[in-house]
């Protein structure tokens, strides 16, 4: 009962950097972002940084914003190196990337990007 579907694309978009054109770099963001356990550890690292912002304004401490950047850079990019075998979209354009992984957070809380299949995505990927 429990087939693998392998999804075979006919044309894979090819985008040229760097991508002026923020819908088009969204895009861009989630064809580097189709392994799920990327996306777990993506998903796990903004938590922890928001997590760790809010301790910040709470305690007044600005430490701990450092602390948040460090830990969700750093999950994302274990994603990166070792599940998807890509460079992080944030050396290639650090603004744009850090917007799209706020807004991937918001796709997945919302359910249009699944942390389980990516066959139930409701967008693209």
């Amino acid at each position: 009962m429990n087939t693998m579907i392998q999804l075979q694309f006919e044309h894979q978009p090819e985008f040229q950097l760097p991508i002026q054109n923020y819908h088009e770099f969204y895009r861009f963001y989630l064809t580097e972002h189709r392994n799920i356990m990327s996306r777990r550890l993506h998903i796990l690292g903004s938590s922890v940084g928001l997590c760790l912002l809010s301790r910040a304004i709470l305690k007044r401490k600005p430490k701990y914003v450092a602390y948040g950047l460090l830990g969700g850079y750093a999950s994302a990019w274990i994603g990166h190196f070792v599940f998807e075998k890509n460079k992080p979209a944030s050396f290639k354009q650090p603004l744009y990337s850090f917007i799209s992984d706020w807004r991937m957070f918001s796709d997945v809380m919302r359910g249009n990007l699944s942390l389980k299949d990516r066959s139930l995505d409701k967008i693209p990927s």
